[in-house]
């Protein structure tokens, strides 16, 4: 469990970084198509649905990765 802590408070390469903005903005945007007033057609919530998962995914397993400075 110490180490899963480590590497999400450890410093995060200059690309994961880029890569986690990038899958927060999905699941944020995704998320505001899913709680629109308007109804959308039900391949638009069905889409958005799996970009706010794979936002997320991406997000997170971004955040674990750490930069190596031994070398």
């Amino acid at each position: 469990m110490s180490n899963i802590v480590n590497r999400v408070t450890g410093k995060t390469p200059k690309f994961f970084k880029l890569l986690r903005t990038l899958g927060v903005a999905l699941a944020a945007a995704s998320g505001a198509l899913l709680a629109a007033p308007i109804e959308l057609p039900e391949a638009v919530n069905t889409l958005a649905g799996y970009v706010a998962v794979a936002g997320s995914v991406m997000g997170a397993v971004s955040q674990t990765a750490v930069l190596n400075e031994e070398e």
